[in-house]
């Protein structure tokens, strides 16, 4: 028998374990240092995203297959070390993705209301890290920096009304205090213009449906019409949202600002965060941003830098600063040692990036350890465990957290998650 560990039960994660389960002789284990799997699917995703969220079904397929276990509840580093994997079992793949947000590396960015996106999307999905986190929302004006879809996702968050989450699952305490927010004018930050937006057309067009909240685009900020075509078809699309938001400003009591061309030098305030200073851009000929010396002001009690994530580093793994993932080459790190997905690219692709990313690493295991080493594997990993008191929540334990989830669901809504580890597992009786 051939044991493979994962760790991290993400997309990145699941895919490596679709393609290992198939092989003949295989048992692969899925670790999670929470109770709960799908990673980034139930934390990351908007909560009014859940066409995207339905891709966990597939996940739960091959947790559900006879050669793949969900090992909850466990966490590398402090109940079992990598070395400790290591020699358990013939390959580990790291498959924690890029939960830590990018620094903001500008003065003013340690003041309270500056906030990460991990930390604020974390916040509104429930993770247990995060539930906690009480974002300012009494400030009529919120600076979102960065020009991709979770700059979009976290505008479109803080312009909802309560009734629009209907059918999503964002948690009860965020519900709570997004009714009774204050924000009102909502702008987005991007250093550069229109045709380098990472935004894609689905998210971008959202903006221009919502019930109280109205997207408005300087329509100078705009290149030529006819530069558009030069566009992938996709980012065209992107752009015609712009130029619609930009031809039909429409009054509603919540805006939602882009200003591009805009890079954020400082975030002023007495103790606290209450403006953002913002200096004017200008590209160059490879289409990389100068300032040009001009700044403005934008009242702010509230910043949110969704600017990039990082994998945080683990003791004894190869790293890469400065791109902020394991360094590895083509996925591999050490001898038995693997990542797969944003630990191994860097935060960059979609989720569905992740599925041939998984099933080349998968097939580049199963390469390197032939017939298998006759290792100890799970059991191994089993009697450790145990030799440490640490008791792992199985998928049938999850399948029994999402039951009392589902059961506590508000009329149309999914389910109402558990926001801590402990009410997770009092669910299982623990």
């Amino acid at each position: 028998m051939r044991h493979v560990a994962i760790v991290g039960s993400g997309p990145a994660g699941y895919y490596t374990a679709e393609t290992l389960q198939k092989a003949e002789d295989m048992a692969v284990d899925v670790i999670d240092r929470l109770p709960v799997p799908y990673g980034l699917i139930r934390t990351g995703v908007a909560p009014d995203h859940q066409s995207i969220k339905a891709v966990s079904r597939r996940y739960e397929g091959v947790a559900l297959t006879d050669n793949v276990r969900f090992v909850g509840h466990v966490a590398v580093g402090s109940d079992v070390t990598i070395d400790e994997l290591v020699e358990l079992y013939d390959a580990v793949v790291l498959a924690t993705g890029a939960p830590n947000d990018r620094p903001l590396d500008i003065p003013g960015a340690n003041l309270p209301g500056v906030i990460g996106s991990a930390a604020f999307v974390g916040w509104y999905n429930g993770h247990p890290d995060f539930a906690g986190l009480n974002p300012p929302l009494d400030t009529a004006g919120v600076a979102v920096i960065g020009n991709g879809n979770v700059a979009l996702d976290v505008a479109r968050i803080l312009a909802k009304t309560p009734q629009e989450f209907a059918g999503s699952d964002i948690v009860a305490h965020a519900r709570a205090q997004l009714a009774e927010s204050a924000v009102r004018h909502i702008h987005i930050l991007g250093r550069r213009g229109p045709h380098q937006i990472a935004m894609t057309p689905k998210e971008l067009g959202e903006l221009g449906h919502l019930e109280r909240a109205s997207p408005r685009v300087d329509p100078a900020d705009l290149p030529q019409e006819g530069d558009d075509a030069l566009l992938e078809p996709g980012m065209r699309k992107s752009v015609t949202h712009l130029r619609s938001f930009a031809a039909n400003p429409v009054a509603k009591p919540v805006t939602i600002d882009f200003d591009f061309f805009a890079m954020p030098v400082a975030i002023e305030g007495e103790g606290k965060a209450q403006r953002v200073i913002v200096e004017r851009t200008t590209l160059d000929d490879e289409l990389r941003s100068h300032g040009t010396g001009e700044t403005y002001a934008i009242d702010a009690g509230l910043v949110i830098s969704c600017i990039g994530y990082q994998t945080p580093p683990i003791p004894g793994v190869p790293y890469e600063h400065g791109r902020g993932r394991f360094a590895n080459d083509e996925g591999r790190i050490l001898p038995g040692l693997y990542c797969v997905g944003w630990a191994r690219r860097g935060p960059s692709g979609t989720i569905g990036t992740n599925k041939p990313d998984g099933a080349r690493i998968a097939e580049l295991v199963l390469e390197d350890i032939g017939r298998g080493a006759g290792k100890a594997g799970r059991p191994g990993l089993d009697a450790l465990l145990a030799s440490r008191g640490v008791a792992p929540v199985t998928f049938a334990d999850w399948r029994r957290i999402e039951a009392a989830e589902v059961a506590a669901a508000l009329d149309g809504n999914p389910r109402e998650k558990f926001v801590s580890v402990e009410a997770m597992l009092e669910a299982i009786g623990r």
